[in-house]
């Protein structure tokens, strides 16, 4: 199972991260945290997200992540997809609603394997063998 594969990756960047702890763009970024993943904040919009540093795009990270988390809409992903292809990303984890015909396809183009799925949800039953306790929710 891909979900599986990707989430034994270690460095993960979130796209599309906000600071509103509601959103699940955020919720995203903490869970994954929490879970004990290298994880990178990435939205030009903000210089900070939970204390962390928030990059303005892939090309700004101190490391390339493994795995591409997307809280964006399509039309905005082609770009992070063209960039993180060109920085050697090879997993893309598509939030629902961030993933259409185009951003599939452009996938399949540029040779990345992806998922469409909620991580909040595929956290909540499977532990990689991070830092996860069942019974702490899911954030």
């Amino acid at each position: 199972m891909l979900e599986k594969e990707m989430l034994l990756k270690r460095d993960w960047a979130v796209i599309g991260v906000t600071q509103d702890p509601d959103k699940y763009a955020n919720m995203i970024y903490r869970r994954l945290r929490k879970m004990g993943f290298r994880v990178y904040a990435v939205n030009p919009k903000y210089e900070e997200v939970e204390g962390d540093r928030c990059y303005a795009s892939l090309r700004d990270l101190p490391a390339v992540p493994e795995v591409i988390n997307m809280v964006v809409s399509p039309k905005r992903g082609g770009d992070y997809l063209r960039e993180a292809s060109a920085l050697g990303v090879r997993y893309v984890w598509f939030q629902p609603g961030t993933e259409d015909e185009s951003t599939g396809e452009l996938c399949a183009k540029l040779g990345l394997a992806y998922v469409k799925s909620c991580v909040l949800v595929v956290t909540g039953w499977y532990d990689p063998g991070h830092n996860l306790d069942p019974g702490q929710g899911l954030v």
